[in-house]
């Protein structure tokens, strides 16, 4: 598989913040102003765009708007980075006006974030071959964040070709989010024991390929069309396999199912060297006698070929790793040490 790594970032280095999903409202600016600070004093060139400070029926500006903006900067050699404040949920408006043809003679750049900006990750590594980094969004990088994935996830962006990154399983994540309106300058309050498990109850796994994934809320809408064609990335990674990566942001645990099985009928499970799951952050069972959400998973993924981990640092219960899609990479765990994955920028 030829993989396109975008060049490392250095001081000087020019990173676009834009909003091709949800806006951040003026209540936030505080904190979207703390946080475009701390890029600054890293030495970054910051530049923002007109899609950013606002919140318009859902999204940021117009999907045209904020589809313009967002080809400009994908299709500008000086713009090293492009950071989302955040998520959201109207990423797929500026996913169906993107010009790939353009794109195609464009020199790759980092994007990095999570949730509803995994519905441009993905089309960007399938399409085009970039890697992309799904990992924190901009309005989490704020200085006082100590935590050691958080704390590294700009310096993962700095790694070079041929190089690896090491990131280890957290001590502690958080349950709670402490509203920015409120407190611009808060960082993480990680106060519950990170524990991933095995689905079937193995006591330590080991697994390696290519990464690929992003939160399965707004991925499960692409699964049937151009931009999802999960079943080409698999194949095309041959001997060195496949390691699919999904969180759940906000499906119930009979939502979860069916989207899972979505998955499964458009061929995103199959010959998979291992499949992770991030902590969720959706609802469990409604009632007692409901259907649980690791109920969910086990009826779902228990009888998959590959080793299934869940509960890992991704997603919308942070800190989470940042993680390359298409970079080569081995995951190894056990019940008595945790976990770790190596990345491998090749």
């Amino acid at each position: 598989m030829r993989v396109e790594y975008p060049a490392p970032l250095v001081a000087g280095s020019r990173v676009a913040v834009t909003a091709p999903s949800s806006g951040v409202e003026p209540p936030l600016h505080r904190r979207l102003d703390l946080v475009i600070g701390h890029l600054r004093a890293q030495g970054f060139q910051v530049e923002q765009g007109r899609c950013l400070r606002e919140q318009w029926q859902g999204a940021s500006a117009s999907a045209n708007e904020r589809a313009a903006e967002w080809m400009r900067f994908l299709l500008r050699d000086d713009i090293a980075a492009i950071i989302p404040p955040w998520g959201g949920e109207l990423a797929i408006e500026v996913l169906a006006r993107m010009d790939w043809d353009a794109l195609r003679t464009a020199r790759p750049k980092w994007v990095l974030g999570y949730s509803d900006t995994s519905t441009l990750l993905m089309p960007l590594t399938l399409g085009l071959g970039w890697a992309t980094a799904h990992g924190p969004g901009l309005m989490d990088l704020a200085p006082g964040q100590a935590d050691p994935l958080t704390k590294a996830a700009m310096s993962v962006l700095a790694t070079g070709p041929g190089l690896s990154v090491l990131q280890r399983q957290s001590e502690r994540w958080q349950s709670r989010w402490t509203d920015f309106a409120d407190v611009p300058d808060t960082a993480y309050a990680l106060t519950e024991s990170t524990r991933w498990h095995s689905l079937l109850g193995q006591p330590e796994l080991k697994f390696c390929g290519r990464l690929i994934g992003g939160c399965i809320d707004t991925l499960m809408h692409l699964a049937a069309g151009e931009h999802g064609d999960v079943c080409s990335f698999i194949a095309r990674c041959g001997p060195a396999g496949a390691v699919l990566y999904l969180e759940n942001a906000e499906l119930s645990p009979v939502a979860l199912v069916r989207a899972l099985h979505g998955l499964r009928w458009a061929g995103w499970l199959d010959g998979l060297a291992g499949l992770l799951i991030g902590r969720s952050a959706g609802p469990d069972a409604a009632k007692p006698g409901g259907l649980t959400y690791l109920q969910a998973l086990r009826s779902t993924l228990g009888d998959l070929a590959c080793p299934v981990l869940i509960d890992v640092d991704i997603g919308h219960r942070p800190p989470q790793f940042v993680l390359i899609n298409a970079a080569r990479a081995c995951v190894t765990w056990s019940a008595a040490d945790g976990g770790r994955i190596e990345q491998w920028l090749d």
